[in-house]
């Protein structure tokens, strides 16, 4: 979805945003219908679903920015922090306590992070990597409601209608007062952003619902080694070497984190 989204070129997040979100609308009102799904979601579901709904179209649009801005894999580890930060809004909101090795690792996660935005007021690009890391908080946010969601029964294939109908609101007044005219290649890559998020939404949405956050972080992490490796063969972008250190870190901090609540798990047993 980064790879499409990013080559679509220069055009608005919002705009962006409403395409990739509209496919998913149409994948996701078709599936409901044709299993005679119901539209009303369940009761206690109005506040998790509101909190998903817009700070999950909050965290795409930075990520979007992100992605339009700054390297590929860079805008993608950023956004990756989202698991960890997820973890938090677990602990804090849905009482899913992650223990003190789990916090230290995610403060080793958060350390991670500041080599690849490195923060300076020398860095030119220091803005936009605010902006992808505020979408990782906010996106780990909506992962939280997700779990939420999904402890309370609702359905994967409503929560995406939700979301991606509320965005393509969110969005539409951006398109209909600044849209920019696009090639039949950029629609093309939008219509498969769409395609590929939808797959995504629908992924992540069944996995926060059959495990605690704290289990899922490692394999989210495949994304970046995908997007560094398209990002160096479509863009030629290659990220420096305080990049990959935070790469390092952060993808170490998940695996010893995933590695260490299945020995616990497994003793527990």
């Amino acid at each position: 979805m980064n790879t499409c989204v990013a080559a679509a070129g220069d055009i608005s997040p919002f705009q962006k945003a409403f395409f990739r979100n509209a496919i998913a609308f149409i994948i996701a009102s078709v599936i409901m219908i044709r299993s005679k799904q119901s539209f009303r979601p369940k009761k206690g579901s109005f506040l998790p679903l509101s909190v998903r709904l817009v700070l999950g179209t909050t965290g795409l649009l930075c990520n979007f920015y992100a992605v339009g801005t700054i390297d590929l894999a860079d805008a993608s580890m950023l956004n990756k922090m989202a698991p960890f930060f997820t973890v938090i809004f677990s602990a804090i909101f849905l009482r899913e306590y992650a223990n003190r090795f789990q916090w230290l690792m995610i403060i080793v996660a958060i350390i991670g992070s500041l080599f690849i935005i490195k923060p300076s007021f020398d860095n030119p690009e220091l803005f936009p990597y605010i902006i992808g890391l505020i979408g990782g908080v906010t996106a780990g946010a909506a992962y939280a409601a997700i779990r939420r969601l999904s402890s309370n029964g609702e359905r994967g294939s409503l929560i995406v209608f939700y979301f991606s109908a509320f965005s393509c609101i969110v969005t539409l007044p951006s398109l209909i007062f600044f849209y920019q005219e696009m090639s039949w290649f950029q629609i093309l890559m939008l219509v498969l952003a769409g395609i590929s998020a939808a797959g995504a939404q629908f992924s992540v949405t069944a996995a926060y619902s059959f495990a605690p956050a704290k289990e899922l972080s490692v394999f989210d992490y495949s994304q970046v080694i995908f997007t560094a490796i398209l990002g160096y063969i479509i863009f030629g972008q290659l990220p420096d070497g305080w990049s990959f250190v935070g790469y390092i870190i952060i993808i170490a901090s998940a695996v010893v984190m995933f590695l260490k609540n299945n020995r616990d798990y497994r003793w527990d047993s």
